[in-house]
C-alpha cells in the first residue's frame, strides 16, 4: 500500500494506492480535506478498482489521480462550487 497527498486546484486529497488487490485488481481511494466534493465524488471519498498495471501504465498514483480528476473536471465542466438549496 503506498500514500500520497497531492493538492489539486486547492484541495488537499489523501490517496491510498493498494497494487495487485485481490490478486486481480489495483485498488485507490480519495479522501479530500474537510471532505470536499471533487469531480469523481461529491462526498469527499472514492474507492476505486481498476486493472492491474493501469497506475503504472499512467505513471504511478499521483500521475494517475491528478489525470483522472482533469478528465472529469473538463467532462462535467466542474466549477468545484458546491450548490445549496436554501
Amino acid at each position: 500500500m503506498e500514500k500520497r497527498i497531492i493538492t489539486w486546484r486547492g484541495i488537499r486529497i489523501e490517496i491510498i494506492f493498494t497494487p495487485k488487490t485481490f490478486g486481480i485488481v489495483e485498488h485507490i481511494e480519495l479522501l479530500s480535506e474537510n471532505r470536499s466534493a471533487l469531480p469523481v465524488t461529491e462526498t469527499g471519498y472514492r474507492s476505486h478498482f481498476i486493472p492491474i498495471g493501469t497506475v503504472e501504465q499512467e505513471g504511478g498514483p499521483t500521475a494517475y489521480v491528478t489525470a483522472w480528476l482533469e478528465f472529469e473536471a473538463e467532462r462535467t465542466r466542474w466549477s468545484g462550487m458546491q450548490l445549496t438549496l436554501f
